[in-house]
Order: structure tokens, then C-alpha cells, then sequence
């Protein structure tokens, strides 16, 4: 258990030290810091790298037999309205407690926190429990996010436009640390029982289609609020004379953080005690191992947004606002750019579906290639990102031809590259982006003038549209390579959905013993 605490808390700190040091260069080169404002940076740093070390392995250890199992069960159920009800129920829940979103929510300046949250958690309730319905019905993938984006697409024109960025934004946040692992492992679960040559195909696409509730949501929520209504502080980064008053900036805040993951993650707890008298599936070592997952998710959690909140936000504000401040503040731009390359490259979950991809080409597909060609769609999302900041360019004239790529694509690819690719959508767009892109935007925003609800918001959205395109052309490169060669299309044996449940127990019972 410690040396898998030691590997998740070295993957966190991969994801912090690029920005870490990239942040340090800037002060050094262009933008002076004090000694206080810099420390509480670091302080930020330690803590979130710790936070997200806890959390992300409570999540795999929690998280991820309680989403198989859930999913198990609902493959067993007879009654379509109770499949539904879980599924949509399970969504609300797991989303409310997303760290992703709860950064997003104290950013975004025309909705209270709480609205928020229970609008793209309901969001996700309903399309989570469509995804499931779409896996027991078999129902094609590709056919159905045709549909639902060129719906978002269109009514994009027709909803307030204050509130695009930030409902594309959400559809990006929930697919984040908390909800990847529930969300595929409840796919996996699903497609377990089911023997046909598709079954391992439509394990993906949950991620996916609960992606699209959100922003759905969102938007509908817009015709509701209006900027203004609430107001909103760009964070002011507090003078620090001594180390007593660094301390107390994090000390003062972190019962707050206590009593908001509390409330977050109680009903889940509440929902897996009820699951496991209903139906007694796991056993007392699982159980253990359960347990011991939620209280590393909640001191993860605690940590994470205590120290991204009070310590590395703030300086993001303050380095965006002074980079768009200098008389050359187009350099925002490529600095940007810089910080997506090496982002994705730090972000464990790319590694992860790298490897995925070059093991479904067997090998045709290099997990190398594959890094490469997300640090490069990652950068220029971030760069078009810093453009739009400085210009003011609709969001639309982005993600519309960039949606529609993707969707022309899904129809040319094998249908398994048309799953991984929507959904890893949420994967590009990690902690980093939320909680560090997105304040440089708004701070930069700020500096020039910009609106923030249309300008600043959008970073998250366009990170989190670059894997939908990469890994479908590599899906394309792949079907050419294979015609070519006169292969057979890549195609996954449904017996691999259950040798991931069986890998998933065995990897945990050898950190056990």
C-alpha cells in the first residue's frame, strides 16, 4: 500500500514540477515575484502534489470495484426504470464530489458554487444512465454523439453566449480523477456479462456520453443567471511578511475544505453501504480495502483543494494578469503553448491511454507517437486558448469546426478508436488544466479587458477537444496500415473485459500483502 501511495504521489509530482518550474523561470526572467508570493506558491504545490497522490489512489481503491460492481448488478436487473435510476443516481453522486468541478465553480462569476455543481452533476445523472442503456441495448456509439453534438452545436447559436465557454468547460471537468475511474470501471462491469465480439467496444463511450449532459446543462442553466447578478473577486495573492503568516493562510481555509469534501463524499459512502447489504458482494479484505480508499479520497481531496484554492490559483491569476500586462503581452500565447506541451506529457492518465492504443494496434500504433501527438494538440489548444483571450474570438469558431472533424472522423475509424478517443476527451484536460490554465486565462483576461465569462473561460473545453481528434487520425493511420497489410481490424476479445475486473483485484491484493 505505501510503495503504491509512494507511485501515485511520484505521478503527481511529475504533473506539478514542469509547471512548478516553469512558473519560477517567469519570475526570474519576466514577471518579479516576492519572497511570500512565491512561497505560497510552493506551499500550494506541496500540498496539491500530496492531495492528489491520496486521492488518486482512494479513487482507484474505492472507486473502482464499487463502479465494476455497480455495474455487475445493473446488467442482472430485469427492470429498465431501476437500471436507470442507479445509473442516474450514481452520476449525480460521484460528480458532485469531482475536484475538477469544484475549481471550475469558485472560478466561474454568475452562478453560485452550489447551482453549479447540481446542474452538471444532474447533467451527467441523465446521460450516464443513457450511456448505460445504450451498452444494454447495443446501440452504436458513433451514431449517437453524431446526434447530441451537432444538437449542442446548434443550440450553441441559440442560448446565451456567456455562458458557452463555461458549459463546454464543465463537459471537460467531469471527466476528471473522481469519475474516470467510476465511470469506466461501471462500463467494464456492464460489458462483463455480456459474450458477443462487441462487448469490449462498448465498455467505452460511458465517459463520452456522460460528457455531453453537462454542457447540455449548463447551457440550459444560462437562460437563467445573467453576469452581474453575482459578483466576483479575481483572487488577490495576500502579503506574506513571515512563514507564521504563510501557515495561517492555509490553517485558516483548510476547515472549510473539511466540512465541503465531507458533505461531498458522505452520500457516496452512504451509497456503498447500502449496495453491499443489498447485495453482499464484496468480501471483509475488499471491504477493508474500500474503506481505507475513502479516507485517502477525503484527506486527498482536503489537501488538493485547500492548497490549489489558497496557494496555486492565485499565482496563476497574478502571472496571467502581468504577462498580458507587458507591453508584449502576445508572449502569453507561446508560454501558454509551453505549458500544454509538457502538461499532457506529465499527465499519468495520457501515459495510460497511450499504452492503451498501442495495445489495441498491437504495437501498430506507438505509445510514443501517440505522446507526441497529444503534447502537440494539447499545446495548440492552450495557444488558441491565450489567442481568444487576447482577441476576444468566439469559442464557436473553434469548437464547432473542431467538433465536426471529429465527428466526420468517427465514421471513418474502427468503432473501439471512436470510444477511447470521446472518452479520453476529459483525460487531456486533468487537475493541471483546471487549476492552473484556466486561472492564467482569467487572469490574463483581466489585464486586457476581456469578458470573462466569454473570453477566459474555454481553456478546459479546447484541451479537452484535442484527444478526440488525435486519437481518431491515429485510429485512421492504423485502418490504412492494416488494409495496406491485408490485417484484420483491430477487435478485442469480450474475454479481455474480464481479465481488466480480474487485473484490477490482482494488482490491489499484491500492494495488499
Amino acid at each position: 500500500m505505501n510503495q503504491k501511495l509512494k507511485e501515485k504521489t511520484l505521478e503527481s509530482l511529475s504533473a506539478v514540477l514542469p509547471i512548478t518550474f516553469i512558473v519560477l523561470l517567469l519570475s526570474v526572467i519576466l514577471i518579479p515575484m516576492d519572497l511570500g508570493t512565491v512561497a505560497l506558491f510552493l506551499c500550494g504545490s506541496v500540498l496539491l502534489i500530496i492531495g492528489m497522490g491520496f486521492f488518486q489512489l482512494g479513487a482507484e481503491l474505492a472507486m473502482t470495484p464499487l463502479g465494476e460492481g455497480i455495474g455487475v448488478q445493473i446488467s442482472k436487473s430485469k427492470t429498465l426504470a431501476t437500471i436507470i435510476g442507479i445509473g442516474f443516481v450514481m452520476g449525480v453522486l460521484i460528480t458532485i464530489s469531482e475536484p475538477d468541478l469544484q475549481v471550475l465553480a469558485e472560478q466561474v462569476p454568475s452562478i453560485p458554487n452550489q447551482i453549479l455543481i447540481w446542474t452538471v452533476a444532474i447533467g451527467v445523472g441523465i446521460f450516464l444512465a443513457l450511456a448505460i442503456v445504450r451498452i444494454l441495448f447495443q446501440i452504436s456509439l458513433s451514431s449517437m454523439l453524431m446526434v447530441l453534438y451537432l444538437v449542442l452545436i446548434v443550440g450553441s447559436f441559440f442560448l446565451p453566449k456567456e455562458f458557452i465557454a463555461v458549459a463546454f468547460d464543465s463537459g471537460g471537468v467531469t471527466t476528471g480523477p473522481m469519475t474516470v475511474p467510476f465511470i469506466m470501471a461501471m462500463g467494464v462491469g456492464l460489458a462483463s456479462v455480456r459474450s458477443d465480439k462487441n462487448a469490449a467496444s462498448d465498455s467505452f463511450g460511458l465517459v463520452a456520453l456522460s460528457s455531453v449532459g453537462p454542457i447540455l446543462a449548463v447551457l440550459v442553466l444560462g437562460c437563467f443567471f445573467h453576469p452581474g447578478e453575482t459578483g466576483y473577486q479575481v483572487g488577490i495573492v495576500p502579503e506574506l511578511e513571515t512563514t507564521q503568516d504563510l501557515a495561517k493562510e492555509f490553517l485558516v481555509s483548510f476547515p472549510h475544505y473539511v466540512k465541503e469534501v465531507s458533505v461531498s463524499l458522505l452520500p457516496i459512502m452512504g451509497m456503498f453501504v447500502i449496495f453491499q447489504l443489498l447485495t453482499r458482494r464484496y468480501q471483509f479484505l475488499q471491504i477493508r480495502r474500500i474503506a481505507v480508499g475513502f479516507l485517502y479520497t477525503m484527506l486527498g481531496l482536503m489537501l488538493f483543494l485547500c492548497g490549489v484554492n489558497v496557494g496555486f490559483a492565485p499565482v496563476g491569476i497574478l502571472l496571467g494578469r502581468e504577462l498580458a500586462a507587458l507591453s508584449a503581452k502576445w508572449i502569453i500565447v507561446p508560454v501558454g503553448m509551453l505549458i500544454g506541451y509538457y502538461i499532457v506529457k506529465a499527465e499519468p492518465a495520457i501515459q495510460v491511454l497511450n499504452h492503451q492504443v498501442e495495445g489495441v494496434t498491437n504495437g501498430a500504433i506507438s505509445a510514443s507517437s501517440m505522446n507526441l501527438c497529444m503534447s502537440i494538440g494539447v499545446s495548440v489548444s492552450v495557444g488558441l486558448a491565450m489567442l481568444r483571450v487576447l482577441t476576444g474570438l468566439p469559442i464557436q469558431w473553434i469548437i464547432v469546426p473542431g467538433y465536426l472533424i471529429a465527428l466526420v472522423l468517427s465514421r471513418f475509424v474502427p468503432p473501439i478508436f471512436v470510444g477511447i478517443a470521446f472518452d479520453s476527451g476529459g483525460v487531456a484536460s486533468g487537475p493541471m488544466t483546471s487549476t492552473f490554465l484556466l486561472p492564467l486565462s482569467i487572469g490574463a483576461c483581466t489585464a486586457v479587458g476581456g469578458d470573462l465569462m466569454t473570453d477566459a473561460f474555454g481553456v478546459v473545453a479546447l484541451v479537452a477537444m484535442t484527444p478526440l481528434i488525435a486519437i481518431q487520425i491515429m485510429g485512421l493511420i492504423y485502418r490504412l496500415k492494416t488494409k495496406n497489410t491485408e490485417e484484420e481490424p483491430v477487435t478485442v476479445p469480450a474475454e479481455t473485459v474480464d481479465e481488466i475486473v480480474d487485473e484490477i483485484y490482482t494488482e490491489e491484493d499484491n500492494h495488499e500483502h
